[in-house]
């Protein structure tokens, strides 16, 4: 398949499944899927490996939304709207990468990512109970801020899209880390929708590689899906902290080096 061995296959099928488990529970499963992709076929185009991992992950999120929405229930007037506004805002994000280097948004990343783990570090009780905060008009509203600046980062430059998604649900709409994580799964079905309305019209795709790791995509959001809701919010803050931090670590080496 595409001139790759059955070690490199696997390797890719790996990365695969444990990013569907990362995805699952917290986000940021692209810091190891895409890696191996550059790695595994470095002389690809990079909007072609960017539209497969993006065609890979989205059945393993979509699969994850559709688990927690059978058993946690799920904040649909808040998510819907955020989500309508995230995919048609990623557009904008990525017409805006024509005009603006993504470079430029690492250090302002770098500090919300510090301010982000810093936050929940130090309150011990962040995103332990689930207390709405919003109803009506402001909930609608404030779904639609927050769906469109996500949307709008996700379609410009993109890492961490999940992990942010959960720190707002958490900070500004009073969720606990598993609603929140539930939310941003379907928030970031609508993102992954829209790259791939631009990715795969324009041919950006290894449509057998990506069908495979899809597959692999799935089985480790399983996992991740049935351990976040059999240990709830507690492991769910655990895991977002350790994942952010490696966010941290991986944005201050880009930044810095």
């Amino acid at each position: 398949m595409y001139g790759l061995d059955l070690v490199l296959l696997c390797g890719l099928a790996v990365a695969a499944l444990l990013a569907g488990f990362i995805d699952a529970v917290v986000g940021g499963g692209g810091l190891i899927q895409i890696p191996a992709l550059f790695q595994v076929l470095p002389r690809e185009l990079p909007a072609t490996l960017f539209g497969t991992n993006k065609f890979s992950s989205i059945f393993g999120t979509t699969s994850a939304a559709w688990r927690y929405a059978r058993r946690v229930e799920m904040p649909w007037r808040t998510t819907l709207p955020a989500a309508a506004a995230a995919f048609a805002c990623s557009y904008l994000g990525a017409m805006a990468v024509a005009w603006l280097p993504a470079a430029v948004l690492r250090p302002l990343i770098l500090l919300l990512l510090v301010g982000a783990a810093g936050y929940t570090f130090a309150r011990r009780d962040f995103g332990g109970i689930h207390r709405p905060q919003h109803t009506g008009r402001r909930e609608f509203a404030y779904a639609l801020l927050l769906g469109g600046a996500i949307g709008f980062y996700d379609g410009f430059f993109g890492p961490g899209t999940g992990s942010f998604l959960i720190f707002l649900f958490i900070r500004f709409f009073g969720f606990d880390f598993l609603h929140a994580s539930a939310a941003a799964k379907v928030v970031n079905v609508a993102t992954n929708l829209a790259a791939l309305g631009f990715f795969v019209p324009h041919g950006h795709l290894l449509p057998l590689l990506a069908m495979m790791m899809a597959a692999c995509n799935v089985v480790g959001s399983f996992v991740g899906t049935q351990l976040a809701l059999r240990h709830g919010s507690s492991f769910v803050r655990r895991a977002f902290l350790c994942v952010v931090s490696v966010f941290i670590l991986k944005f201050a080496h880009d930044t810095f080096f």
